[in-house]
């Protein structure tokens, strides 16, 4: 069932579809066919489920969109303006064949893009009732995903916000003698307080398991002098996330080395951060951040990109990361993440989404930067 959580901008939704549209006949494509997920959500506003009973958004080049929706789940769906968007809804029930309907609303299949997370179980049949060539849809609209609009920068701001609310409130929930588990269920409650949908993921990596960058949390007791990796994230009604990491040490820390490696690291996303502006490519911004880290003699330990698009997904283009030569322009949201891991020991990561503007770069993120002592 497809769920509309957030308002539904039907202007930018028509220019979103249009824009589609062109990129795709600038590709070469005939048609995008476009399955539920976050690239459905960005062109008709619901993202709806993907199911053993196909939906599929038939987007053609030349002709009107048809959203081909089984009629049980038709429902879900009732909240877009369909008509205004211009796109034709086409049910059908069990024992109808819906991979037919796809076929029945081109008038070309000589070429066509399929979602990038459509399920094999579509794919295949799609493949057999549409014959010609079938592509990749991510080259076309990732193009068009990674320039985030006004709206979507709005969104992306109050969700940063929102995050930021939730760190705030950390004294609350971490302090020594309780679980990584404990603490990482109070979190994820206070994320939805402070005004996310739910809680997408939250790590607790306390001591040695703060070396672990995607660890999750466990039943570990936190102890007194542990440096604490806290990377929390959601998204909020318009369904754009948030992605936010600080570190933490309860009380005195164990280890001697703990705040001279830690001022390497803020001065290492600090410099990544201030150095993002249009033209930057992407491998220059991961660059500043590694080069700080790699000359204080942690080069081996920062072992990930500095960072990844967000937006409708948490993860996506661009990358922060070496090899990519892209350069940055505005509208481009990204986390800006670089980390320090100390295997058996402990680890840290400082994180904020940031955006390109204009003339250089905004953060959606704004709590302090420096190891916070609880």
């Amino acid at each position: 069932m497809a769920t509309i959580t957030g308002p539904i901008d039907v202007s930018a939704l028509k220019a979103r579809l249009t824009r589609t549209t062109n990129a795709a006949a600038g590709a070469g494509v005939d048609a995008l066919l476009i399955s539920p997920g976050s690239d459905l959500r960005y062109l008709i506003g619901a993202g709806g489920e993907s199911f053993e009973r196909l939906t599929c958004l038939v987007l053609p080049v030349d002709g009107t969109p048809v959203l081909v929706v089984p009629k049980l789940e038709q429902p879900g769906y009732a909240g877009i303006p369909t008509d205004e968007l211009g796109v034709q809804v086409v049910t059908w029930v069990d024992g109808e064949d819906p991979y037919a309907l796809v076929r029945s609303a081109l008038s070309n299949t000589g070429r066509v893009a399929v979602a990038d997370m459509m399920p094999a179980l579509h794919n295949l049949r799609l493949r057999e009732a549409l014959g010609g060539e079938q592509t990749l849809a991510g080259p076309v609209l990732r193009e068009l995903r990674m320039r985030k609009d006004a709206s979507e920068v709005a969104a992306l701001r109050k969700a940063g916000a929102a995050i930021d609310r939730v760190h705030a409130r950390m004294g609350e929930f971490l302090r020594a003698g309780r679980t990584e588990a404990e603490v990482a269920k109070d979190i994820a409650a206070a994320i939805v307080e402070e005004g996310h949908t739910v809680a997408d993921f939250v790590i607790v990596g306390s001591g040695p398991n703060g070396a672990s960058p995607h660890h999750r949390d466990s039943d570990r007791v936190i102890e007194h002098g542990d440096v604490v990796v806290i990377d929390i994230g959601g998204p909020v009604a318009e369904g754009y996330n948030s992605d936010s990491t600080r570190t933490y040490v309860l009380g005195e820390p164990k280890y001697d080395d703990v705040f001279s490696t830690y001022a390497v690291l803020q001065a290492a996303q600090q410099a990544a951060v201030e150095a993002v502006k249009p033209g930057v490519t992407c491998e220059e911004i991961d660059n500043v951040a590694r080069s700080i880290i790699a000359d204080a003699g942690f080069g081996e330990y920062f072992v990930h990109r500095t960072g990844h698009g967000i937006g409708l997904d948490v993860h996506e283009e661009p990358y922060i990361v070496s090899g990519n030569a892209l350069p940055l322009e505005p509208g481009m949201a990204f986390s800006v993440e670089p980390g320090i891991y100390l295997p058996g020991r402990w680890g840290a990561r400082i994180e904020d989404i940031v955006v390109a503007t204009e003339t250089g770069v905004e953060s959606f993120n704004n709590r302090p930067h420096e190891l916070v002592v609880l």
